[in-house]
């Protein structure tokens, strides 16, 4: 028998170029009808849709009320003062919502039915208006503007944005340097902070943004993790002490209470709240290059090619993926539903947290170097392949924008208020205001 290992089977994607969708697209009269042409594509691949919602179910006042027409339901209620500017507010929402939902003869037009009975009238009259402001709506970019140039003069092999207000951290070798939201507009900014090492051979590989965005953790080539306070001014609040020599990769619980920190051949698991050592977990040594944790969950991979997810409880290992091709990054999307590995080929793999379900995108170019960052919303995910930058719409894969950059890209980020995209190379980094 070989000794070979088998590779996991899983389904194959594509991801989508936007541009020649639009190309080949028919000319239409409007925005509806153009996501009802690109909805129509994409489920003539036959693409499972990514990060699924579950299906929404409605009583029989609700499709009462959505077989009326408009015209039989202002002939209605034309004697109910306010009710009408009410119910057009809620036609508005669940068009905005599912512009698709609705039957007619075109996109977004109500089909003939009876009139409301009285007790849909009853269910309406009880229905509050529903404020602008609190309407959230998921959008993507369509776009993006390259704002500025951050000159961190040194190789920046991590970095993080905060928001309210903007601030960018450039790390590497020797020290951090701090941006404010001035410097982002800018080619020639200088920081308004520069946080030095105490051993200038120390050297930053990964940072990790809290969720308040007041503190942040790093990790490198030094014998300590190093929590920082980031306001009212960067400091540092307390070094941790490791048991190994190179940090590679960290990743950090959704309250910000545990951390893990990947190093070669063992997984350190710490009470960041406490700052207490909770386990040293040992991992493959050539499966240890880095680590994502989602729910009761943490991911591991490395030079090896085999993804292992193991429970944060039990600290049993529960399944392993042989996907034949070095694994370089691990990520999820905020719903920590589903986990996203980055190729050393570049190929995307995408896995559910839960349930037996896998599938690759294939981009078939070799890249050195490569991240992935998931934006807060949820609707889309940053990957980059050396000098290109792609940005990619969830749940289709649908390819938003790419740009190519002058050297290689070695870290990236997108703000939690999806306003900025910034990426660090090998002597600044670049920030881009996204457009939608």
């Amino acid at each position: 028998m070989s000794g070979e290992k088998k590779e996991d089977s899983f389904m194959i994607l594509k991801i989508y170029d936007k541009l020649e969708e639009r190309r080949n697209m028919p000319e239409s009269s409007g925005i509806s009808a153009q996501h009802e042409q690109i909805q129509h594509q994409l489920d003539s691949e036959e693409m499972p849709q990514l990060f699924p919602r579950p299906p929404t179910q409605h009583g029989p006042i609700y499709e009462e009320m959505s077989n009326m027409s408009q015209q039989q339901y202002d002939l209605k209620t034309q004697d109910m003062s306010g009710l009408q500017a009410m119910c057009s507010s809620v036609a508005e929402l669940q068009d905005a919502a599912c512009p698709s939902f609705l039957p007619g003869a075109t996109l977004g037009q109500h089909s003939a039915s009876s009139c409301p009975s009285k007790e849909v009238l009853s269910f309406l009259r009880t229905i509050p208006p529903v404020p602008d402001e609190v309407v959230v709506r998921r959008k993507t970019p369509r776009d993006f503007w390259k704002v500025g140039t951050l000159q961190h003069c040194k190789r920046v092999s991590a970095i993080a944005i905060s928001r309210a207000p903007h601030h960018v951290y450039t790390c590497g070798s020797g020290y951090i340097r701090v941006w404010d939201e001035s410097a982002l507009h800018a080619s020639d900014g200088v920081p308004q902070a520069q946080l030095n090492f105490q051993d200038p051979h120390n050297r930053v590989l990964t940072c990790k943004l809290f969720p308040d965005e007041q503190s942040m953790i790093t990790g490198g080539v030094a014998q300590t993790l190093t929590l920082w306070d980031l306001v009212p001014i960067p400091q540092v609040r307390a070094q941790l002490p490791c048991t190994g020599s190179t940090c590679y990769s960290l990743a950090l619980s959704s309250d910000a209470h545990i951390c893990l920190a990947c190093f070669k051949g063992f997984v350190e698991i710490w009470d960041v709240q406490n700052q207490i050592l909770i386990r040293k977990h040992e991992v493959p040594i050539y499966g240890s290059r880095c680590i994502d944790i989602a729910g009761h969950k943490f991911w591991t991979g490395g030079e090896d090619t085999i993804l292992y997810s193991w429970d944060l409880r039990s600290y049993q290992r529960l399944q392993q993926y042989n996907l034949q091709n070095e694994i370089v990054n691990i990520t999820h999307d905020p719903s920590e539903e589903w986990v996203v590995v980055g190729l050393k080929m570049s190929d995307i793999v995408i896995l559910h947290a839960l349930r037996e379900e896998k599938f690759k995108a294939i981009t078939q170019r070799y890249a050195q170097h490569q991240s992935l960052k998931f934006a807060s919303c949820g609707t889309y995910f940053v990957a980059t392949q050396d000098e290109l930058v792609h940005c990619i719409a969830a749940p289709y894969l649908q390819k938003l924008f790419q740009v190519e950059e002058s050297s290689d890209v070695l870290s990236c980020d997108v703000s939690s208020d999806n306003k900025y995209l910034v990426t660090g190379s090998k002597k600044s980094a670049t920030v881009y205001q996204l457009l939608y």
